[in-house]
C-alpha cells in the first residue's frame, strides 16, 4: 500500500512530520521530527548535516534497521479546536541502498526544502530512509 493521493496532498501541505520508531530489545519509542518528502506513495527523509560523526548510527536508523515498524504523524494545532488535523500513518521503513533511489529522494527533499540545497549530501555519508505505508488514520474537525 501507499499514501492515496488525497492524503498525500494532505501531508504535504505540512512542512514536518515526526517519526516514531521502538528500539527492538526493550520497545522503547523515540520520536523526532523530520523534514520528508512524497514519491510514489512513500515517504523518505534524508539524515542531513548534524554535529554527529556518526550520522549512520543515530538511534532513528539503529531502531529502522532492527524493527522497520514505524508510525509517522502530522498534526496542526489550533486554539480553535474546531480547526484541528492530524494524519497518523504506520508503516516499515528501509534505509535506501540503491544509489539511484537515493538520488531521486534527496533531489525531491532539496526541491521542497531549500536548506538541503546548501548541504553536501552524500549516498556514503547521509543515508535517506524510505517508509511504505501500510495503513493511515485521517481526522479532521468537522467545520
Amino acid at each position: 500500500m501507499s499514501l492515496e493521493r488525497e492524503v498525500a496532498q494532505l501531508a504535504l501541505q505540512f512542512r514536518l512530520a515526526r517519526l516514531a520508531t521502538a528500539d527492538p530489545s526493550d520497545h522503547q519509542p523515540h520520536v523526532v521530527p523530520i523534514c520528508f518528502t512524497i514519491l510514489d506513495g512513500n515517504v523518505y527523509f534524508v539524515v542531513d548535516e548534524k554535529p554527529k560523526r556518526q550520522r549512520r548510527e543515530l538511534r532513528r536508523l539503529r531502531n529502522i534497521r532492527n524493527n522497520p515498524r514505524v508510525a509517522l504523524l502530522w498534526d496542526d494545532y489550533s486554539e480553535d479546536w474546531d480547526r484541528l488535523t492530524f494524519l497518523l500513518a504506520f508503516g516499515r521503513a528501509y534505509i535506501v541502498s540503491d544509489r539511484a533511489e537515493w538520488e531521486r529522494a534527496v533531489s525531491s527533499l532539496c526541491d521542497r526544502y531549500p536548506q538541503y540545497q546548501r548541504m553536501s549530501l552524500r549516498f556514503e555519508d547521509n543515508p535517506a530512509v524510505r517508509i511504505e505505508v501500510l495503513r493511515c488514520h485521517r481526522w479532521q474537525a468537522s467545520h
